[in-house]
């Protein structure tokens, strides 16, 4: 039986998408694991999901954070260091 292909987290929709709903999938997925109700390969695949939302989570935020401190220190006039 051929094994249904995941979708490629690294797709350009998902690049595309918001951090609350980045963060909303990365809450299923682990739901999801902590259950442990998953066949292996699925808790691989889920596993890896994760991985690849968390990033792009901590991505999100860091470019958040980078552009608060920029005008911050625009508006202010101060040197955030």
């Amino acid at each position: 039986m051929a094994q249904a292909e995941l979708p490629d987290p690294t797709d350009q929709a998902v690049a595309e998408e918001s951090f609350e709903a980045l963060f909303a999938r990365l809450e299923e997925v682990t739901e999801q694991l902590e259950a442990g109700d998953v066949a292996l390969d699925r808790a691989v695949a889920l596993y890896e999901e994760g991985m690849t939302l968390a990033q792009r989570c901590q991505r999100l935020l860091a470019e958040a954070e980078q552009r608060i401190e920029q005008l911050r220190e625009a508006y202010d006039g101060t040197d955030a260091s």
